[in-house]
């Protein structure tokens, strides 16, 4: 993708107890904690690992993030402001309006590059983070309240975009937002099967899940 201009992700306030893009500690946390889950796995991460790694004592990290659900929720969160950022950026010059939903969908649905414009975060190690982990932060006893507490409001500022962009093509058609929903967790699961279960799943080097839900789409929304 192109890079894109240097721009500051919000995230709810709440997931962390101070800003970690405020200071050097705070991001070097954001830095590390991404690289050290994408090689150990969620279930294995703990503060006291990453205060290792970075060479911090573990209660400096709880001064910057509750418990390391909230670290998730934080990465996640910054994740689909990124992503929106760039459905915005990307498809606002398309004026035809399929032409633009199939430009998303591949925003959404391809495997993310790096963007150099953000140096303390690797959008590409993060994406394998959001493949694996991203249910996590849904799939909880506590997501009712969470959701309440506006934790999700970005994830879902994303899927309404194109929820948005589907109505455009088939102003009709009844399921948008199934649709949509169904396209940005289902990307994410196509990726994961390609990787790990390849004998159930169509998409490899050749087709991408992308590829699957824009062919999916037309056909769809004919």
């Amino acid at each position: 993708m192109e890079y894109l201009p240097q721009v500051v992700i919000s995230v709810h306030p709440k997931l962390y107890v101070k800003n970690p893009e405020t200071s050097e500690l705070g991001r070097k946390i954001i830095q590390q904690s991404i690289l050290l889950i994408d090689e150990i796995g969620f279930e294995a991460f703990t503060f006291k690992k990453l205060g290792e790694r970075i060479g911090s004592n573990e209660s400096s990290l709880y001064r910057y993030f509750e418990n390391k659900h909230k670290l998730l929720l934080y990465l996640t969160s910054w994740y689909w402001g990124w992503m929106e950022y760039r459905l915005v950026f990307e498809t606002n010059n398309i004026s035809d309006v399929q032409k633009k939903l199939l430009k998303a969908i591949e925003i959404v649905a391809e495997k993310t590059t790096d963007d150099a414009a953000t140096e303390h975060i690797n959008e590409a190690v993060l994406n394998n983070i959001i493949i694996i982990e991203f249910t996590k932060t849904l799939l909880t006893k506590e997501v009712d309240h969470e959701n309440q507490e506006g934790f999700f409001m970005v994830y879902k500022k994303v899927v309404n975009r194109l929820v948005q962009m589907i109505s455009e093509v088939k102003p009709d058609y009844p399921f948008a937002k199934s649709l949509a929903s169904s396209i940005i967790e289902g990307s994410l699961h196509q990726h994961f099967l390609k990787e790990h279960l390849k004998t159930i799943t169509d998409c490899n080097e050749q087709q991408s899940p992308a590829d699957f839900y824009k062919n999916l789409v037309e056909h769809i929304l004919r």
